[in-house]
């Protein structure tokens, strides 16, 4: 390694520019193995851990609970015991004197989501990395390119990265015809002859989990790999009052306590958060769009389609990820794709479990890839 590690701020997600330190999981003078979680910190949006990627012994702190730092800022510093603190000190102090924060002006120097015509309708897509087997990241019910905040970046430094969302959600347009699976995978399969994908490892949650397994029914050669995370249509229970709330909901007072099923930290349900799903539910549009696909998808509290033997009969290398503590999709279903598929079920976690155990998932599908 390095003899002197600089932790730093993260940038989770196109538009944050500062983050808050909520506590530190390490004390000065711990050993730090790669992988260990140090500190917590938040952005506007959602809270997360900052990660060693290097072994040692964490020898500062910079930053302090509730300081406010932008991006990029250093939050402590991890190096081997036998650095001498001079050497430390002098390497905090240049890195001080030199760092310039991002202004925000400078919105060219990372990738921008896209928008391509798929079929006669918009879809919004991000990609990340190059070259590589290409990768297609589905979100859930609801959700959009966003669900991915934490993984997308990780999961492309060796590979080509799209995530998308699919219609009736995020800024794709709002036309689902019918709602079926058939439909939502089909506007994935055109996607993927749009921007010249022939096949791809496919990441999908919930929803997107279903809908990744349609696209492996009706295109099997378009699939190089299935990771199903909280995957629906792998049986038939699901919670039907959560989804019920959800379409209904249209104030915030409504809106938090559905959110709040999904995570199992329900302080992760931020003012932000609630704000961006209630200015998405009232796009022109939406309401119709999940009004359509949840009575088609998942209607009288049931999943319409059951495609499990999908999975076992795909004769691909098959991911199976699932939060222990899902309210939403029972965890009992992530047996049902097969004798032959990796199942990781992640203790204490919920619903989006993308999100709230990102590290883990992500080292799980890397790994699962590799």
């Amino acid at each position: 390694m390095s003899a002197i590690h600089k932790l730093t701020m993260p940038k989770w997600g196109l538009s944050m520019q500062e983050g808050k330190v909520n506590g530190w999981l390490k004390e000065v003078g711990d050993a730090i193995a790669v992988g260990d979680e140090i500190v917590e910190v938040e952005s506007e949006k959602i809270a997360g851990a900052v990660e060693a990627s290097v072994a040692g012994v964490l020898r500062r702190q910079l930053a302090s609970a509730e300081d406010v730092l932008p991006v990029g800022g250093l939050l402590g510093v991890v190096a081997d015991a036998e650095v001498p603190d001079a050497e430390i000190d002098a390497a905090v102090a240049d890195f001080l004197a030199n760092f310039t924060p991002d202004s925000g002006e400078d919105e060219d120097a990372g990738p921008k989501p896209e928008k391509i015509e798929v079929g006669g309708r918009k879809l919004r897509y991000l990609k990340r990395g190059e070259g590589g087997e290409p990768m297609i990241l589905v979100h859930g019910f609801g959700g959009d390119l966003n669900n991915w905040l934490f993984n997308h970046e990780a999961l492309a430094a060796d590979r080509a990265v799209y995530a998308l969302d699919l219609p009736g959600h995020g800024e794709s347009a709002k036309q689902v015809g019918d709602g079926s699976l058939a439909t939502l995978a089909a506007a994935v399969t055109g996607f993927m002859e749009a921007v010249g994908i022939e096949s791809a490892h496919f990441v999908g949650h919930s929803m997107g989990g279903a809908v990744s397994l349609a696209v492996a029914q009706a295109a099997p050669a378009r699939v190089k790999s299935l990771t199903l995370i909280a995957s629906a249509a792998l049986g038939d229970e699901i919670n039907g009052a959560y989804l019920d709330g959800f379409v209904a909901a249209g104030d915030r007072r409504a809106l938090k306590p559905v959110l709040t099923e999904l995570f199992s930290d329900a302080g992760l349900v931020t003012r932000q958060l609630i704000d961006d799903m209630l200015k998405y539910k009232r796009l022109e549009g939406v309401d119709a769009a999940l009004r359509t696909i949840s009575g088609t998808l998942f209607g009288n509290g049931r999943q319409a389609t059951v495609l499990a033997s999908v999975a076992g009969g795909l004769g691909k290398p098959v991911l199976v990820i699932w939060g222990e503590n899902d309210r939403i999709i029972p965890v009992a279903h992530a047996r049902a794709a097969g004798k032959d598929a990796l199942v990781e079920v992640l203790a204490g976690q919920g619903h989006m479990v993308q999100m709230e155990a990102a590290n883990e998932v992500n080292r799980l599908v890397k790994r699962f890839l590799g």
